[in-house]
Order: C-alpha cells, then structure tokens, then sequence
C-alpha cells in the first residue's frame, strides 16, 4: 500500500496565495510614495525658479528703491562712473553702453548663426546620408561640449590677430564678439531644429511626395512651415545662450565702456561688466547694486523674448 502524500508545514506556508489585501496596500502605498516624489521635485523647481527671481528682483531693484536712481537715468545714460566722489558731480551708473552691446552682438550672432543651424537640421534630417549623419551628429556634440573658456581663447588667439592684420582696427571689436558667440550658440540651434524636423509625422512627406513635389519643394513649403514653431524655440534659445554668455565674450570684445560705430570697435556687454566689476564692489553700495540691476535687465530680457515668441506662435501670427 501507498501512503497518502502529506504536504509538510513549511511547504504549505510556501505555498500559500498572498493576501491580495496587502498586495493593494503595497501598490497604494508604492503610488503615493511616487506621486509624493514627483510634487516635492516639481515643487523644488518651482521654489528655486520664484527664489532667483526674487533675490534677482529685489536686489537689481534695490538701485531705484534704496539709492534713488532715476530709471530713465539708468537705462537711457551712458555715463558709468559708480565711484566717482562727491565733489567731482557723485556717481554715475547708466547703463545704455552695456545694453547696446549686449543686443547688438547677441541680434548679429543669431542673425548669423540661425540660418546656417537651420540648414544643417534639414540636411541631417532630409538630405544627409546615414555615414553624413554618423558624421555630423558626434560634431555637433563636440562643439555643444567645448568649455566658453576655450572658444574664447581660441578667438583670441586666431580671430582677433587675424582682424588686426587684415581688417583693420585693434582686433578686440563687435566682429570678433559676434563670430565667436554665433560659433558657439550653432548647437543648442541645431539641436532643437533637428528634434522638431524629426517630431513632424512622416505622412506629412508622403502626401507631399504623393502629389508630386519635389524634395524641395517638400523641405520649402511643407516640412519648414510645420516646424516653425520648434524652430523659432530653437533660435530664442540660441539667443538666450548669447545674451547669457561672459566669459567667452569678454576676451575678445575689448571692454571698453563706448558705444560702438562699426563692426571693428570694441565695446562691453552687460555679462562682462558684470564678472568685471563684481569683485571690486562692496556689498549693498550703489556700484555693487547697479550691477545687479544689470542682472536684473538679462533676466526681463530673456522673459521679453520668450514672451513674444510664445504670442506670435500661439496667435497664428507667423505663417
């Protein structure tokens, strides 16, 4: 005879079904553990954003509110002299140099820049081979890669001597600001553009193709206007990435307080006055507040800008 199988003890508990009580328990828990997660970084975000916008704000506007400057005076003046004493007519701290050079070399560099990011998104994304892309995309990355320091060394180095010798003029100028900003704003433009190419549907090329255009014609009128939009957020970061940049600049646009005539002037930006300046000032004075205020104009700028562009999308302005 057989003896009849008898489960042992620890081989039932091994086996037993798990209460589906503490399995939804367990899942409630793991969700609000994840959506607790996700409030506190999106929070994070939005208290770091608020905070740099307060200190920036309240420390810019510290110019007007506490040491009385006019702010026609501040934006509209062009004498910077925050130091000088008393007897000689008190300090002065306009800013209209700083704020013209700033605009002109950002506008020139985009102005530059733009055009060529864009067509090199479209020849990776239409035209290039699958080698051309293999080629093309590890430079891309190199350029975004490179330190500010280094493009601006290299401009003083090979742009500014070659400017001096060839076309005149000191070397440090708007010229050698522009080329070596619009050098360096050519990822960030060419990224964005390309990702916005790539995001279109491909029934958009197909019906085009369908109906008898030519890949030109397909690239000009169909594929171009669809991205337009991501396009446009790629020159405005591109434009950011200049107004934002210091380092770079400030080698090799000659930092003189002047406003220029030509391209072949040297002029200063408001980036460069900043990192000039900043260390030579106490905090809470005039001086050391004028150039927060400075800081403060970058940040409405940049605000300025996305403003527009996202009014000029959104109300169908731009065809």
């Amino acid at each position: 005879m057989h003896k009849e199988f008898s489960p042992e003890p620890d081989a039932e508990k091994s086996f037993r079904v798990p209460d589906k009580g503490n399995i939804q328990r367990r899942k409630r828990c793991g969700e609000f553990l994840g959506r607790s997660a996700a409030f506190l970084a999106a929070a994070l975000v939005v208290l770091l954003t608020v905070s740099i916008i307060y200190f920036i704000g309240s420390k810019g506007l510290a110019t007007f509110t506490v040491h009385g400057v006019r702010v026609t005076e501040f934006l509209f003046s062009t004498q910077w002299w925050p130091d000088r004493p008393l007897e000689e007519g008190g300090p002065a701290v306009g800013s209209l140099t700083f704020i013209l050079g700033s605009l002109l070399v950002s506008l020139l560099a985009v102005a530059v820049s733009a055009p060529l990011s864009v067509v090199v998104a479209v020849f990776m994304v239409e035209i290039a081979p699958v080698w051309g892309q293999r080629v093309l995309q590890p430079a891309i990355e190199i350029l975004a890669g490179i330190p500010s320091v280094v493009y601006g060394y290299v401009g003083l180095s090979l742009l500014v001597p070659f400017i001096r010798n060839y076309l005149g003029g000191e070397g440090f100028s708007v010229l050698a600001g522009f080329i070596v900003l619009s050098i360096m704003i050519l990822p960030t433009i060419i990224s964005v553009s390309t990702d916005s190419l790539r995001a279109l549907p491909p029934q958009w090329k197909e019906a085009a193709l369908a109906l008898g255009s030519t890949r030109w014609q397909t690239i000009r009128l169909v594929l171009v206007p669809a991205a337009r939009s991501g396009l446009i957020t790629a020159v405005v970061l591109g434009l950011a990435r200049a107004f934002g940049e210091a380092l770079a600049v400030q080698m090799v646009i000659g930092n003189t307080r002047t406003i220029p005539h030509s391209l072949l002037d040297p002029t200063i930006t408001l980036t460069s006055a900043i990192t000039m300046d900043m260390g030579y000032t106490i905090m809470g004075s005039l001086w050391n507040s004028a150039l927060w205020s400075m800081g403060l104009i970058l940040l409405l700028m940049s605000f300025l800008f996305i403003l527009v562009i996202r009014v000029v999308v959104r109300g169908g302005m731009v065809r």
